[in-house]
């Protein structure tokens, strides 16, 4: 018998973050969804009606903090902690005060940490068993996006962590500053998909489905989720040696992978010591494993401290049986990673 809790993501809602910094175009975007037919089996939760026009949308208010729009979709204003405002959604859901939704969107702040948020989602055992994280999507101005990188911290972080990045503003951006930015980001997070979205126009299936767990009930795609060929040769050609700007200079992405089954035991001592005492610098990890005496493959995903429990795969989708892992770090580089793993697992070859 396993010593992993079985995928059992059918059975909970996917929930998508979105993130961005101020002035991105986060406000435009969720205006543009909430009008989406596409949208009525969806609740959003933003930080305040007032920040999204929605007035002439509105077809009937629940208890003052929640709207149902005229697609269908439940739009609700986070005026208490998360977890309460996920949980009272939730209830309202089953009681039939509110329409029934199959996914739920949340809005963070222009300066907001996206962490805090996704840590919710990985690891609370009030909602873990109701919801799960899908897609972090992070807006991305063309015309103040290189500015804000080069200056500030946050969006260099926001888009670090994301799996679906959007480009907004590029019919008012000069084609070679889009270009430069395009290949910022590239350099930031080879592995999110990139999106051009203008004024607000975009598939919302686009932002969606980017968690390894189906609810469908179909293989993982875990080369999607996992997608190692984008971090071949990143961490080295953009990160370290372009002068675009310190806080890009200071993210790593990168993707170390191993050939023969790994130790559980040693392997989790060693993320264990990672999270305690790199925790901070660690933005974004997740990793499919091969492990010993496992038949089945393995699921790790963690921001920072905060990890999700690890999660058996119902089968090994295709022939590859090599564990990866890709992580996303500040200031912690590859090759520091690689000696503390040696160190942890002395007979294991170098990750490749």
């Amino acid at each position: 018998m396993s010593l992993f809790d079985q995928d059992r993501s059918s059975e909970r809602i996917p929930v998508s973050v979105i993130t961005g910094y101020l002035g991105s175009g986060k406000t435009t975007l969720l205006n543009r969804l909430l009008r989406h037919p596409g949208m009525g089996d969806s609740a959003v939760i933003i930080n305040e009606f007032g920040e999204v026009p929605l007035d002439h949308h509105l077809v009937e208010a629940v208890a003052g903090e929640i709207a149902v729009m005229a697609s269908g979709c439940v739009c609700c204003t986070m005026r208490s902690d998360l977890a309460e405002t996920l949980r009272g959604l939730l209830a309202r859901r089953d009681a039939g005060e509110i329409p029934p939704f199959r996914r739920v969107l949340i809005e963070t702040t222009g300066l907001a940490d996206p962490a805090p948020v996704v840590q919710l989602l990985l690891n609370n055992p009030m909602l873990n068993r109701f919801v799960r994280l899908d897609a972090i999507a992070t807006t991305v101005d063309a015309v103040h996006g290189t500015a804000q990188l080069d200056e500030e911290p946050e969006p260099a972080k926001q888009a670090a962590i994301a799996d679906r990045l959007l480009l907004t503003k590029t019919d008012l951006a000069n084609t070679n500053e889009i270009v430069r930015l395009r290949e910022r980001l590239r350099g930031l997070n080879p592995g999110a998909r990139l999106h051009t979205v203008l004024h607000g126009e975009i598939d919302p299936e686009k932002l969606f489905g980017a968690g390894l767990f189906d609810p469908a009930g179909k293989p993982p795609d875990v080369r999607a989720w996992i997608n190692e060929p984008a971090y071949d040769g990143a961490a080295g050609s953009h990160q370290h040696h372009h002068a675009d700007g310190v806080h890009d200079a200071r993210v790593r992405a990168f993707c170390l992978s191993f050939d023969v089954p790994l130790e559980w035991g040693a392997l989790s001592e060693w993320l264990a010591r990672l999270r305690r005492w790199h925790g901070e610098h660690l933005l974004r990890v997740k990793g499919i494993l091969n492990l010993a005496g496992e038949a089945a493959p393995v699921a790790i995903h963690g921001v920072h401290h905060v990890f999700h429990p690890p999660v058996q795969l119902r089968a090994w989708p295709d022939a590859d049986r090599r564990s990866r892992i890709v992580f996303i770090t500040r200031d912690l580089g590859r090759a520091a990673l690689e000696e503390s793993l040696r160190e942890a697992m002395p007979a294991l070859a170098k990750g490749g």
